[in-house]
């Protein structure tokens, strides 16, 4: 598929390429002859919509300057899969691309006193969603009392992604994370800061490349060490991308990730006796038997709730933005009409 979509590129005299780190200044890119600083041609920024600018795992089309080991990207190859967040600073709007062409997602967070079920399950929306494979990593477990019990409650999130329990102190389970990632797959760690992505980074290579800080004793935080995205390749074969924390994932263009992570939710209102049953008080509700049962947890059920109403305002402003710029597309043609009319007219007078 690379092949195909990089020949036209090929005819132009450009060369393929890895963004493999994403600086403020630029970029680092992999090619057959090693690797070179790049930056974005003044075009591609012109013509690129929120997420179209180039980012860690992208494939790309450059053209070299081999005296000065450089490059300028020209083109952004289709991307396979793609994580994408809401920015923190205007969560209404910016979107961002995290990670391009990935084939893992490792959901980290540790099991001290950061360990919250609901931010994974936000994650995990968020990383069905991209195209990847999820798999939460609880680290530091050397730290938590009984970690198999907050593990069986990470794994009643979603039974059918793999748990892992690690200690990178304690060298407990490396071999199990090491081998999720297969010769020649892309993995992502996403998670809050200092929850231990470096350490982990470390582990995959079996070398302290990453700078990694201890927790705070005041509130069991980490510190964030990461700075920048970067694609490191692996013993292995694989690659993994290591990330600057991401303390709130936004949610974009989710449904299949929310689906994903709820489904066994999504198969409730089929058994409720009445199609449009609103799930509050009307006879015959299967989330309402559920609730009073037990097999749905309460605290599960409003966060997949406040889940779908984010998901909907998402929607509502896209539809929005749409219908304003159909509406200045028309206005444009109107004006275009009128004018083009008026010369028609004085041409003849």
């Amino acid at each position: 598929m690379l092949a195909a979509a990089f020949a036209s590129h090929a005819r132009a005299g450009h060369t393929p390429g890895r963004v493999i780190l994403q600086q403020r200044d630029g970029y680092v890119v992999v090619t057959d002859e090693g690797e070179l600083r790049a930056k974005a041609a003044g075009r591609l920024l012109h013509e690129a919509k929120e997420i179209g600018h180039p980012a860690v795992g992208d494939w790309v089309a450059l053209s070299r300057n081999p005296q000065e080991r450089t490059a300028t990207i020209h083109a952004i190859l289709p991307r396979r899969t793609a994580f994408v967040r809401r920015a923190a600073t205007d969560s209404a709007r910016m979107l961002q691309i995290i990670a391009a062409n990935i084939d893992v997602a490792f959901v980290v967070t540790s099991m001290n006193a950061d360990l919250n079920p609901r931010r994974i399950q936000r994650y995990l929306a968020a990383a069905w969603q991209s195209g990847a494979r999820p798999v939460v990593v609880l680290t530091k477990a050397d730290l938590c009392d009984d970690p198999q019990v907050a593990a069986r409650e990470i794994v009643a999130l979603e039974p059918g992604c793999p748990v892992l329990l690690v200690s990178v102190r304690q060298e407990l389970g490396l071999d199990e994370l090491r081998a999720q990632v297969k010769p020649g797959e892309t993995c992502v760690l996403i998670g809050s800061s200092g929850v231990g992505k470096s350490s982990l980074v470390n582990a995959f290579l079996k070398e302290d490349r990453m700078a990694t800080q201890a927790i705070r004793e005041a509130d069991d935080q980490g510190r964030h060490t990461t700075s920048h995205r970067e694609l490191i390749l692996l013993p292995g074969g694989g690659m993994i991308l290591d990330t600057p924390g991401i303390r709130e994932v936004g949610l974009v263009d989710a449904e299949e990730g929310v689906s994903a992570v709820f489904d066994d939710i999504e198969q409730l209102p089929q058994d409720c006796r009445f199609n449009d049953c609103s799930h509050a008080n009307e006879p015959g509700c299967a989330v309402r038997a559920a609730l009073e049962s037990g097999a749905l947890d309460p605290d599960r059920w409003a966060h997949f709730q406040k889940l779908k109403l984010e998901l909907a305002a998402v929607e509502e402003k896209a539809e929005r933005v749409a219908k304003d710029v159909e509406r200045r597309r028309l206005a444009g043609l109107q004006k275009h009409y009128r004018a083009t009319k008026r010369n028609d007219r004085g041409i003849r007078d």
